[in-house]
């Protein structure tokens, strides 16, 4: 089955992921581009989207889109950026705000139109910007107002092209789900019809159908994206997908033996490695985080491809690989992002491994990921589980890795998720951890003096971890966990929380 499809042109803002998960919580299929490197044939794209961008349109340097195979010829939504884009370039004026306009706003004049269907004045919008327009372009209809910015959105008579000075993507405009609903599906006859249920379906379908009778190898991690992963290529492939569950002695406490009876219960063909001994040894002396992240990719690579190597006539590896991976790899200009860490699914496989990729959830982001698996009925405490990096807790180490140090923060991680759960707060907090700090602090314990480790707790709310907020916890529950770490895990005696948000700060440490 075809679905209609919206094409999110990007220039760079931070929110343009959000776009995108905003336009599918609607049920319509969305896919992100560089501006300056559109997919081929824009026939296949029902609309378009066109992106915020830290840029200015008066900047000698301003992002300038090839518009011509899509203004006036497929709906367009135009966001900031590219509201000031069509002003600036079609005959209108943009100017440098005597105020920076960001933060919250209340729309003081709405026109009647398709676009503000079910809107009304007074509903809260989302400013972020520094340039302000001043004219509309030629042919512009002014459509709202906020009380100090005139031209808050309009439309271009004769085309189906809208502009929003506003980021109805983000939470704060409490309309912006409405308003991409208004425009897509009311004003671009896009037809809302990509369900979890038709995912699963049509991606099994398809599995099938590129698979055939070939036998495909996956590794387990225990997260959400390899297990959902493993659970469409089972409905695929069956007994055909080899899952194997690499113990790297960097996993929570017990988890290695808790998660595999559980694989086991849903019916996978799964095969659980023990070689935390070769991790181990891997990281002895290292320090540096990319050198750590590399030594544990390169030994899953080396313990996965020798397990691989006794299934007689494996053809295909399989990847939990997820949306943000792919698109984080290619920034707004098309050229490479900076790299903040090394994601370690992305970036391929050695050539020795002679192995054909296959990738069910490559077009998914997380929170889709965790309805499609909740749509094939799914444990939900499985599907609940909080994101955990990769490499393990060799990140949440600061400096080298000992087997001494691995217990010690396996021990705290444990006293602090099992305390998150048992006080109800588990479910509400995105993402926890411990990290095990470089350094000793002074202590005392009875009537001795103690020099001992520190060790910091991490919390974030957050929907997809690009952008990430430390909870507030409760004091009481911190008082409590605090004092059952120091009491209970030898070798800590101070516990500090980690109250940065992502950005200026990563959700990790290293």
């Amino acid at each position: 089955m075809q679905h209609d499809k919206v094409l999110i042109l990007d220039f760079g803002s931070q929110y343009t992921q959000l776009i995108a998960r905003r336009v599918r919580e609607l049920n319509i299929y969305s896919e992100i581009h560089p501006f300056n490197k559109p997919p081929k044939n824009v026939d296949d794209y029902k609309a378009v989207i066109l992106s915020g961008s830290p840029m200015s349109v008066r900047s000698e340097d301003a992002f300038h889109p090839d518009l011509s195979e899509i203004r006036g010829k497929k709906p367009m939504l135009a966001v900031c950026y590219g509201a000031q884009y069509l002003a600036h370039f079609s005959g209108g004026e943009v100017a440098e705000s005597n105020t920076r306009e960001y933060g919250r706003a209340n729309l003081s004049f709405v026109e009647e139109d398709a676009f503000f269907k079910n809107i009304s004045v007074g509903s809260q919008v989302w400013m972020s910007h520094s340039d302000t327009i001043k004219n509309l372009p030629t042919n512009g209809k002014l459509l709202a107002s906020t009380h100090d910015v005139k031209n808050a959105a309009y439309k271009i008579e004769g085309e189906s092209t809208y502009a929003i000075q506003f980021h109805p993507e983000v939470y704060h405009s409490k309309d912006g789900k409405q308003l991409l609903e208004n425009f897509l599906v009311a004003i671009a006859n896009v037809n809302p019809d990509w369900t979890p249920n038709a995912f699963v379906q049509e991606t099994v379908d398809d599995l099938k159908a590129k698979l055939g009778d070939d036998k495909v190898v996956l590794g387990l991690s225990g997260g959400v994206d390899s297990s959902v992963a493993a659970m469409l290529l089972h409905k695929a492939i069956g007994k055909n997908l080899y899952c194997i569950f690499v113990n790297n002695g960097l996993l929570r406490k017990n988890e290695f033996t808790e998660v595999l009876e559980q694989y086991k219960g849903m019916g996978l063909n799964v095969k659980g490695v023990d070689a935390s001994a070769r991790f181990l040894d891997a990281l002895a002396g290292l320090s540096d985080p990319e050198k750590k992240r590399k030594a544990i990719g390169n030994a899953f690579i080396e313990v996965f491809d020798q397990e691989a190597n006794l299934i007689e006539d494996v053809k295909w590896l399989a990847q939990g690989t997820i949306y943000p991976d792919v698109i984080e790899s290619v920034s707004a200009t098309g050229g490479p992002s900076a790299t903040i860490k090394s994601h370690h699914n992305v970036g391929g496989l050695p050539d020795y491994m002679k192995l054909k990729i296959v990738e069910p959830l490559r077009a998914l982001f997380k929170d889709e990921v965790r309805r499609v698996g909740a749509s094939m009925g799914m444990d939900k405490d499985l599907l609940g589980r909080h994101p955990f990096p990769g490499p393990g807790l060799a990140i949440r180490i600061l400096g080298d890795i000992t087997a001494e140090k691995v217990q010690i923060l396996q021990d705290v991680d444990a006293v602090f998720i099992n305390g998150l759960r048992d006080a109800g707060l588990y479910d509400k907090v995105w993402q926890a951890g411990a990290i095990l700090l470089p350094v000793n602090s002074v202590g005392v314990m009875g009537d001795e003096r103690t020099y001992e480790k520190c060790v910091a707790l991490r919390a974030v709310e957050s929907t997809d971890g690009m952008t990430a907020d430390w909870v507030n916890l409760p004091y009481e529950f911190l008082q409590k966990t605090s004092n059952d770490i120091i009491n209970k895990v030898k070798g800590v005696n101070r516990v500090v929380y980690d109250i940065s948000s992502k950005p200026p700060a990563t959700i990790e440490w290293e």
